[in-house]
């Protein structure tokens, strides 16, 4: 192999550029020519395909984002958008990929090999933590770190006015966000998609603390849980007590953004540079992670069909605690 490409795809997240310049700077030590593709799959379709060099990609582990840029492409979806993207690499002479992203990236990049045979390794860049086959995603470090931040300076104010706070955080499909910051936030109460809890517990627990005296609540709810976002939560819990004084706030997009963690740019760099190995040693088709603080390659199939459990142990954490 003497030609490959990265890219990043779908929401971006903290340590994406750490995680690009380790495949760059990992290409160049062993001989081969590195092209950056912007915009995910739609730039590929559309040949923005640019050689990047180890100074294309100086002075960015620290810089939140991607250099790359990212999109959804609607027409990579088609068989004539896959056929035009092959047809951009093979005037590139590319042939094989590092591909950063999430499931619908790797969903992608399986059928793309499987239609046209470019090889491809997969690093795991979201802020959701939601991949099977490692313990941490590209960019999860830093979005609870964000998010926990936010929640910090709720509960400063939760406190001084003797409110109940409903603080959504992302999560569409993943608690993996709202429990570590339900557990360092002090929350009393934590809804996430993977566990039904009831509307019915969530006011009764609520009205058990305030028999207790309790004037303050933090209740932490992931964007896509059952009983709906932070919005639809409050407003049945205070049609239940009207009396509570209740306010939400959704701390949205500043979670994708930001200077990356240490964690995660020591990840980025670690999941980078096995990701070209991997191509290189004859690899396609799978995910580059770490399990155990282990790195193991797990095939794009098992990532985007099994499903990663929740921590129950850290649920009954955050039940102990609020008490």
């Amino acid at each position: 192999m003497k030609r490959i490409g990265v890219f990043t795809s779908g929401g971006d997240a903290p340590g994406m550029n750490a995680a690009v310049r380790a495949v760059v700077r990992t290409a160049l030590y062993h001989g081969i020519e590195v092209y950056g593709i912007m915009r995910g799959y739609s730039g590929m379709i559309k040949g923005e395909i640019v050689k990047l060099d180890s100074t294309s990609v100086a002075n960015i582990v620290q810089r939140g984002g991607t250099i790359l840029k990212s999109a959804r492409s609607q027409r990579f979806q088609t068989k004539e958008g896959r056929q035009e993207a092959f047809d951009q690499l093979v005037n590139h002479r590319i042939e094989g990929l590092v591909a950063i992203g999430g499931n619908g990236t790797f969903t992608g990049a399986e059928l793309f090999e499987r239609e046209f045979g470019i090889p491809t390794v997969g690093a795991p860049g979201t802020i959701d933590n939601d991949l099977y086959g490692t313990d941490y995603t590209i960019g999860y470090d830093t979005a609870v770190n964000t998010a926990l931040d936010a929640i910090d300076k709720i509960r400063d104010t939760a406190d001084s006015h003797d409110r109940a706070f409903f603080v959504e955080v992302m999560g569409r499909d993943s608690g993996y966000i709202a429990i570590p910051c339900a557990i360092g936030g002090g929350a009393e109460i934590v809804l996430v998609p993977e566990q039904v809890q009831s509307i019915d517990t969530v006011i009764e627990t609520l009205q058990v603390a305030r028999k207790r005296q309790k004037s303050s609540f933090l209740i932490i709810v992931a964007e896509g849980d059952e009983e709906g976002n932070a919005t639809a939560v409050a407003t049945k819990v205070k049609e239940a007590i009207p009396e509570m004084d209740a306010r939400v706030t959704v701390i949205g997009h500043i979670q994708r953004g930001g200077a990356p963690s240490a964690a995660d740019r020591l990840l980025a760099s670690q999941i980078g540079i096995a990701a070209v190995e991997g191509l290189l040693n004859g690899m396609r088709n799978v995910m580059a992670g770490i399990v155990d603080r282990k790195l193991v390659y797990t095939p794009f199939q098992e990532c985007i069909s099994r499903k990663k459990m929740i921590n129950q142990g850290f649920m009954r954490m955050v039940e102990i605690l609020s008490v």
